[in-house]
């Protein structure tokens, strides 16, 4: 079996996707090449004088003001490299974000909070609705970090083989709804805080002013509709086109089928005492969060001049940079009341220890963090962000495409480059710094930009052999039918990755059409303010 992986791997396209990959750089090294990169490019644009006039700043005398590019190799710019490295390092937006939010999310994690609402969330049900509720707790468990692959996949060809149905099945509905509808969802959670922190950071190094502000939220609505879009779509390709091909199920002869360890068993009394405790924990937060936002004195609303008589959402912007801590606290709470009730948590240190675990975990991210907050920056000292958007935009313009056509080719493109790159964090703030600015000098706002990126970036997850969990999934099948390799997995999930990818381009296209909002306050189109 072995060897025959190992020619499905070297052959075709799927072949040659991942021999490609393999001989990529580990993404830390791809910014610092692409950082020596920068430094070359910006060294010739600055010597033959490459410039853009921009868009919102004017001179004294009311002529537009021009930005030329800045050799990083300057003075100024080698001064600011290694002065201001720490500063640099430490408010690169995303990575206060992230480690904010993980150290609620690393307790719930841990203390068997997300687990066991899986479990709970998918025995028992009803065999006609088995497809959409496999599908819907996958997507939904994203806010389960890595517990949706680890325990949601496995559970589901359980789930499916005990109703008679092929397990190989319920895995590929399980695998489309955590990877395929990786930005789906009914909240924001952890990915929103660690997209919308680099958008926030691209947004601010391009120096145009377009009265935007981070908030978490900002995709809320698209979410939702991706969730509701994604769930018939699973459903349909898994019980038409999915099932019928996998045919009859016969297991394995030699086969032990169920040896998953515990993803099946009934939940004890303690771990239904720890979900229940769990609910009202987070019942507590939220209502926490309505008062200090609608009760006396408003906290969480803006309360300054010109917002009287403002709807509450437009006057929200402590409310939605709240949300961060927010969601700290309420995984917080949840995961300290179920592990109190489970037994998970015995006492305060065991709490500490678990937030403690969640900040090892995070190791590579902030190797990561530091070069991609370098690179970032750096692209803003030279101009070239600026400048690059500024002629990316003209020639959109002059190219005479519309908007939800742009957005369309936006979102092809994350789809193809994550192929190659899995990290979404990586390739966001690769792709961030020209195209945030240059969507804005289009009319569309950071919050479109970002949902464009995250529809493109979820879609082909699951068919590149580079995704960190391809080959756990491929496990995972192997214990159902021991011959199933490298290329069966991917062609199950192809259908997936097709169907995703259309209804994800329609639907981004037919929000900015229509123009409706993202979010709460999050509008998908945006004037820039004094620009002609």
């Amino acid at each position: 079996m072995a060897e025959a992986v190992t020619e499905q791997k070297t052959k075709g396209f799927l072949g040659w996707v991942e021999r490609t990959g393999n001989r990529l750089p580990d993404p830390v090294f791809i910014f610092f090449y692409l950082i020596i990169l920068l430094i070359g490019i910006s060294v010739v644009a600055d010597l033959v004088n490459v410039s853009a006039l921009h868009p919102t700043q004017l001179n004294a005398d009311g002529t537009p003001k021009v930005e030329e590019a800045v050799s990083l190799l300057s003075a100024a710019n080698i001064q600011r490299l290694w002065v201001d490295m720490p500063k640099t390092f430490t408010h690169f937006h995303p990575l206060g974000y992230v480690l904010v939010v993980m150290l609620g999310a690393g307790v719930a994690e841990r203390s068997g909070l997300f687990a066991s609402s899986i479990r709970g969330a998918v025995r028992g049900a009803p065999k006609v609705l088995l497809t959409p509720l496999v599908a819907l707790v996958a997507m939904l468990s994203n806010h389960a970090a890595d517990a949706g692959y680890v325990v949601m996949i496995p559970l589901a060809a359980i789930v499916f083989a005990s109703a008679g149905r092929h397990p190989l099945a319920g895995i590929a509905a399980a695998f489309a709804g955590v990877s395929g509808g990786f930005s789906a969802n009914i909240a924001p959670g952890q990915l929103d805080a660690l997209l919308f922190g680099i958008t926030e950071t691209a947004y601010a190094s391009s120096s145009i002013d377009a009265g935007w502000t981070m908030n978490i939220a900002g995709n809320w609505w698209f979410i939702v509709a991706l969730m509701l879009i994604y769930l018939p779509v699973i459903w349909f390709v898994t019980d038409k086109i999915i099932e019928p091909r996998l045919g009859k199920w016969v297991p394995d002869a030699d086969s032990d089928n169920q040896s998953y360890g515990d993803e099946d068993k009934p939940l004890t009394p303690e771990q239904k005492k720890g979900l229940r405790n769990a609910g009202l924990a987070l019942l507590a937060v939220c209502a926490v969060w309505a008062a200090m936002t609608f009760g006396p004195g408003t906290p969480l609303l803006a309360d300054g001049p010109g917002t009287e008589g403002d709807p509450w959402y437009q006057k929200a912007g402590p409310f939605f940079k709240s949300l961060v801590g927010g969601f700290m606290v309420l995984f917080l709470a949840a995961g300290w009341a179920y592990g109190s009730a489970a037994g998970t948590i015995k006492n305060q240190k065991d709490l500490v220890a678990m937030m403690a675990e969640a900040m090892k975990d995070l190791g590579y991210y902030l190797v990561l963090a530091f070069a991609a907050a370098h690179f970032v920056a750096m692209f803003g000292w030279s101009n070239l962000g600026l400048i690059s958007a500024v002629h990316g935009a003209d020639a959109i313009q002059n190219s005479g495409l519309p908007l939800p056509i742009v957005l369309g080719l936006i979102v092809l493109f994350s789809a193809l480059l994550n192929l190659f790159v899995g990290s979404a964090s990586a390739k966001w703030a690769l792709m961030a710094p020209v195209l945030v600015p240059m969507l804005i000098l289009l009319g569309i706002s950071p919050d479109g930009a970002t949902a464009a990126y995250r529809v493109g970036d979820g879609a082909t997850n699951i068919i590149t052999p580079l995704m960190v969990y391809f080959p756990l999934i491929l496990i995972f099948a192997q214990r159902w039918k021991k011959d199933f390799g490298l290329g069966s997995l991917t062609a199950m999930m192809i259908p997936y990755s097709i169907w995703l990818l259309i209804s994800g381009v329609a639907l981004m296209m037919l929000w900015i059409f229509l123009g409706l909002p993202l979010g709460p306050g999050a509008p998908a189109q945006i004037a820039i303010p004094g620009a002609g």
